[in-house]
C-alpha cells in the first residue's frame, strides 16, 4: 500500500498502539479498494463525458423539480427497480441529469451502462448477425441502470423498434432504465416504426414504475452560444 510509510509514521509519532495500526491500516486498504471499484463501475459505465449533479443549472429550468432530483441522486430508485423519464427540448440538461443520476449509482455500488437509443439499437443488431443476442441479454441482466439517451431525435425501423421492445421487456422489473426522450409519450409510436400497439405494451412496462421529470425552457448550449456573440 502507498499509505503504507505515511501510516506508520504517523502511528509512531502519535505512540499509538499496533492494534490502532492494524485498524487504520485495514481501514486504508478497505478505501483503497472501495475507492477502485467505484472507478472501474464508472469505466465500464461507458459515460460520453463526467456530468456531476453538483454542476447542473437548476436556476436555468425552474420548471424541474430540484427536490425530486436529489432524492433521486439517492438511488432509491434503483433498489425498487423504478425507472426514470426525462422529458424535454434539446439542451435543457436531460443527458447531464442521466449520467449525473447514474455516477451516484456507481458511486453507491450499482453497475450502469451508457447507451444512446441508436446504439442500444446497433449493439442488438450485431448482437444477432453474430449470434450472441442471449449473451448480450444476460450481461445487460447482470447492470443496475441502464440509460437510454436521444430516444425519438431518430426514426428506428421496425426490426430496431422489435428490438428495443425486447430490450425494454428484458428491464422490466429486473433493471432500471432512465430515459431522456424530446417526445411526449403520445409521439413515441412515430419512432418505434408507426407500430402503436408495440409502442403501448413497452409504454406499459416502462410506465409501471417510473419517474417522470418534465424539463421546459430553452437551450443551454443555445443561451451560451448567444453569450459568446455578444
Amino acid at each position: 500500500m502507498a499509505e503504507y510509510s505515511s501510516l506508520c509514521a504517523e502511528c509512531s509519532r502519535e505512540q499509538a498502539t499496533y492494534a490502532d495500526y492494524l485498524s487504520r491500516l485495514t481501514s486504508a486498504e478497505l478505501s483503497e479498494r472501495e475507492s477502485k471499484a467505484v472507478t472501474r463501475r464508472i469505466n465500464a459505465a461507458k459515460f460520453p463525458t463526467p456530468k456531476e449533479l453538483s454542476d447542473f443549472d437548476f436556476k436555468a429550468v425552474p420548471s424541474l423539480n430540484k427536490q425530486k432530483v436529489l432524492e433521486l441522486s439517492r438511488c432509491g430508485f434503483v433498489s425498487d427497480r423504478t425507472n426514470i423519464v426525462l422529458v424535454g427540448p434539446p439542451g435543457v440538461g436531460k443527458t447531464h441529469l442521466a449520467i449525473s443520476l447514474s455516477l451516484s449509482a456507481c458511486r453507491l455500488g450499482h453497475r450502469a451502462k451508457f447507451f444512446t437509443a441508436s446504439s442500444i439499437v446497433n449493439t442488438y443488431r450485431e448482437a444477432r448477425e453474430e449470434r450472441v443476442v442471449s449473451r448480450l441479454e444476460s450481461s445487460l441482466r447482470k447492470l443496475d441502470v441502464i440509460v437510454i439517451d436521444e430516444l425519438g431525435y431518430l426514426p428506428i425501423d421496425q426490426t430496431g423498434a422489435e428490438s428495443l421492445f425486447g430490450f425494454f421487456s428484458l428491464c422490466y422489473e429486473q433493471v432500471s432504465v432512465i430515459v431522456t426522450t424530446n417526445l411526449p409519450f403520445a409521439q413515441w409510436p412515430q419512432t418505434f416504426a408507426g407500430d402503436a400497439r408495440m409502442t403501448g405494451a413497452l409504454l406499459d412496462r416502462l410506465t409501471h414504475r417510473v419517474e417522470i421529470l418534465a424539463i421546459e425552457g430553452d437551450s443551454y448550449r443555445l443561451k451560451q452560444s448567444r453569450k459568446k456573440k455578444r
